[in-house]
């Protein structure tokens, strides 16, 4: 197991090494700079579909509203209190500000993501309407790229059962451990149990259940975090120095932090940025294609809503409370520092708001990864492939809540890489399409 492992760190450091940065980054501003920034100067017009969208009539199997939620199900996890927790103490605080850029940028690359997928979204022979990555490249692009639409599916279907599910139960399992000593296995099989009751519904019974929870869990979540930034007012203007400052200069090490360099503080960031907010991943337009529009510029203003929500606010909140307390030089990670930084703040309180976010968060990323999962099984085997999916979902998450963290993160980051390629390269071939619709609609 070492020498697999030592492999995957030489890969890791391959696959998320300059190059995967630059295209990351470089696509995201590519985008944003041919739609002329629009996703960042249209956010209000966003939130305005958004709330317009929690009814529609259109074609589609889930709401507007709902479809967003299914997919912040699957960004709103880990990533928000683990991720930035494990950025922080390995790159630095500069990581937080390297997730802002990467969330920033990826607003136009998510938006380009929901626009292709509702505009070459298919309707499979269960009814449903499917699309995503693989749709759109095998709809939107020449026979020749046929083979990156697979190429997709395939790394997508595996890498689900790392960023969605393995990190997801390991992490509630450990935190549950720390907080309230529930043993791993027992957390992972509550887990596997909940998720299973849930997938019999399929993708209506997922995003009801995301449409009721997300936006409870996010607010009591954010709702902690602001009570403690309000405790801690007077450090913020230090603490947001300390973010940009620790962005273009080494961290020297200083209690248990062992001392960062800016390529570490920016391959971290963008690394547990993308990971957060999954823009340029691909995932997320799997869920936008079932919403129920026929309008695919429309749907896109609300899918960019995921990534702002989902890490300028919601992983700022968790930078800022770690950052603010000082406990990031204290050695604790993951999980554990976030948890370690609220108690500070709210003795008594902080952990136990942690743990329980924690468990809800990822809970309805296995709900949402596994939509996403199924999807691309789909694309490869068929409709009577779903089922056998789902079982293998199910007895994965105990097997993911009792294996050794570190291992199970660089697991999953290697193979968000691998996802992201085709998908990455697809949005810069179809780009004039989005361009000359997102014209098209604002002209209207």
């Amino acid at each position: 197991m070492e020498i697999i492992i030592s492999w995957l760190q030489q890969f890791n450091s391959i696959v998320w090494g300059v190059p995967m940065l630059v295209l990351i980054l470089g696509t995201g501003l590519f985008l944003t700079i041919g739609l002329r920034f629009m996703p960042v100067l249209k956010i209000g017009y966003g939130f305005k579909k958004l709330w317009l969208g929690r009814k529609s009539n259109e074609a589609g199997d889930i709401t507007p509203f709902n479809a967003l939620m299914t997919s912040l199900s699957a960004t709103i996890g880990t990533g928000n209190i683990a991720g930035v927790a494990t950025a922080i103490f390995i790159g630095g605080p500069g990581a937080l500000f390297w997730m802002w850029c990467t969330a920033l940028l990826g607003m136009a690359t998510k938006y380009a993501e929901a626009v292709c997928a509702v505009k070459y979204r298919e309707v499979d022979k269960l009814g449903n309407h499917v699309g995503g990555p693989m749709y759109y490249i095998r709809n939107g692009l020449s026979e020749k790229w046929a083979w990156l639409a697979v190429a997709f599916a395939v790394f997508g279907a595996i890498a689900g059962f790392g960023i969605g599910n393995t990190v997801q139960a390991n992490s509630v399992a450990d935190a549950m451990l720390g907080t309230f000593n529930i043993p791993t296995w027992i957390t992972g099989l509550v887990l596997a149990i909940l998720v299973g009751l849930v997938l019999i519904g399929g993708i209506q019974r997922i995003a009801n259940v995301a449409g009721k929870l997300v936006p409870i869990m996010a607010a009591a979540y954010l709702l902690g975090g602001l009570i403690i930034l309000v405790i801690n007012i007077t450090d913020i203007p230090a603490a947001i120095v300390t973010i940009i400052e620790s962005a273009f200069t080494p961290v020297a090490a200083t209690g248990g932090f062992a001392g960062s360099t800016v390529l570490l503080a920016i391959q971290l960031g963008v690394a547990r940025g993308i990971f957060s907010n999954e823009a340029g991943l691909g995932s997320a337009p799997i869920a936008h294609a079932a919403a129920k529009t026929n309008d695919p510029v429309r749907q896109g203003t609300i899918a960019m809503l995921g990534t702002f929500i989902d890490t300028i606010i919601v992983c700022s909140i968790t930078g800022l409370v770690i950052v603010t307390t000082g406990v990031w030089t204290e050695g604790n990670n993951g999980a554990s520092l976030s948890s370690a930084a609220f108690e500070a703040a709210l003795p008594g309180v902080g952990s136990y708001i942690v743990t329980l976010g924690l468990a809800i968060f990822a809970f309805t990323t296995l709900l949402g990864w596994s939509y996403y999962g199924e999807r691309c099984v789909e694309y490869l085997f068929g409709e009577k492939s779903i089922m056998t999916f789902r079982i293998f979902w199910i007895i994965a998450i105990p097997i993911g809540a009792t294996t050794e963290l570190k291992d199970v993160w660089l697991i999953a980051d290697t193979l968000n890489a691998l996802m992201a390629l085709p998908n990455l390269l697809a949005l810069l071939l179809l780009s004039p399409v989005v361009f000359k619709l997102t014209q098209h609609y604002f002209k209207r």
